[in-house]
């Protein structure tokens, strides 16, 4: 089978540039990228071929997002396999690493197989299990990194919860550094957040609702950079949300640490006022919280700045059973596969924080090298035929009511974003195109 991808600009994050080029895959495979490839090959008359025309789009790595809840097992009601990877399509990213905080949890050997099998017979795009840090995600005793490893874990992660032990973080960090594989860690310390549901500042105050400080999070960035620092562990900080975790950032990488991070799409698009602009709406709460507008610039200025090494969704989605309460008792979490691309064409292209090498580096290449995914991220001839074709002029409304996730709980619903998805390519096979699942 041979596909060619003609006429787009492709978005190259390893020769750092961005030219008008054809893409050809064979057998799964990238082929040959360059100018004026469709035309050689007799585009379109060749049996057996199939071209897409990428005329005014952009063609890119397939996204990879190190960070989505895809919920199963135990957690169907919410989401599974099969809706989760079918939004991550939709979304234009053709792998994702799927977080632990299942039920049972995954931390061990079975879990981990558990989540690759269904994958593979149920799975639209390429899911990567992460293994949690401690048994349970009890935060107390370390589970079996090494047998989760061998059986395909890409990394490790208690998220939801935090490591709240020092030690078992030490410990973790240096264990987890022989099997190569790096540490996500969910930033919070719990003292300081207990009982918050958004940002503490001055709309908490005027909604009458508890606050989450700054300070919840910088604190255990601070710690967990340290503890970088002491074991030469690779510590990943993810969904970071103010300005004080990205200054840490920033000595821990002039120091040269193993320390790396990432940020939402929904940080950089909304802020505390949002609680009060939707009414409540407790789509609108998450861990971390939505935080102010100067935190907002902040996140802006780091990817502007480098300091940012990654873009990922967080993807949490619930039922509406979860959210539909009141804003005290709803869970925390956004679904955010299917928005994803639109809120960071709008808000970091479009705002001319970021070019789309910029957007591949962050969503496809650098994604894929913390989770040690070789062959992913990347147009290098070789590679696995993973590609996210975008038209970056299309604007479109949100409406959770055509999600294939089935996490409705998004605070975009309504709104106009610019660039959305229209072709999803997994290994040579087109699962998404023209915008629509095929």
């Amino acid at each position: 089978m041979r596909l060619v991808i003609a006429g787009g600009l492709v978005a190259d994050p390893e020769a750092g540039k961005a030219e008008v080029a054809d893409v050809v895959i064979e057998d799964g495979r990238i082929k040959a990228v360059g100018p004026g490839l469709a035309g050689e090959a007799g585009a379109g008359t060749r049996k057996g071929e199939t071209v897409i025309d990428a005329a005014g789009k952009v063609v890119l790595p397939g996204l990879v997002d190190a960070h989505v809840h895809l919920r199963e097992p135990g957690q169907e009601h919410k989401e599974d396999i099969a809706s989760g990877t079918a939004a991550a399509a939709l979304g234009g990213f053709t792998s994702v690493a799927a977080m632990p905080n299942t039920d049972p949890v995954i931390d061990d050997r079975v879990g981990v197989e558990f989540v690759k099998e269904r994958a593979a017979a149920v799975g639209l795009v390429n899911v990567f299990p992460v293994g949690a840090v401690t048994k349970g995600r009890k935060g107390v005793e370390l589970a079996e990194m090494g047998e989760m490893a061998e059986a395909g874990a890409v990394a490790f992660s208690d998220d939801g919860r935090p490591v709240s032990s020092g030690e078992v973080m030490r410990l973790a960090l240096e264990y987890a550094g022989m099997f190569g594989r790096p540490i996500i860690s969910h930033c919070e310390d719990t003292d300081l957040s207990a009982g918050g549901v958004m940002h503490l500042g001055y709309w908490s105050t005027v909604l009458g609702l508890k606050g989450v400080p700054a300070a919840a999070e910088e604190v255990m960035v601070a710690r967990d950079i340290i503890l970088a620092r002491l074991t030469g562990g690779r510590v990943h900080l993810t969904h970071l949300s103010t300005a004080g975790s990205m200054e840490l950032v920033r000595r821990a990488k002039e120091e040269g640490l193993a320390v790396t991070c990432d940020i939402t799409p929904h940080h950089i698009a909304l802020t505390d006022e949002a609680v009060r602009t939707l009414d409540y709406d407790t789509s609108t709460k998450v861990n971390p919280p939505l935080r102010t507008e100067a935190d907002r610039e902040a996140l802006r200025l780091a990817v502007r700045e480098g300091l940012v090494d990654l873009i990922a969704t967080d993807h949490a989605p619930h039922h509406l059973d979860d959210k539909d309460v009141e804003y005290d008792h709803a869970a925390f979490g956004i679904s955010g596969l299917e928005t994803a691309v639109g809120l960071v064409v709008t808000h970091l292209v479009g705002g001319g924080h970021l070019d789309w090498v910029g957007v591949a580096r962050l969503m496809s290449a650098n994604p894929a090298r913390l989770l040690g995914l070789e062959d992913k991220g990347t147009l290098r001839p070789g590679a696995d035929a993973d590609v996210t074709v975008i038209d970056p002029e299309a604007e479109w409304t949100v409406d959770p009511e055509t999600f294939a996730s089935k996490g409705r709980n998004t605070p975009f619903a309504g709104l106009t974003l610019r660039g959305r998805v229209t072709e999803t390519i997994v290994g040579g096979r087109i699962v998404v195109r023209g915008g629509r699942l095929v």
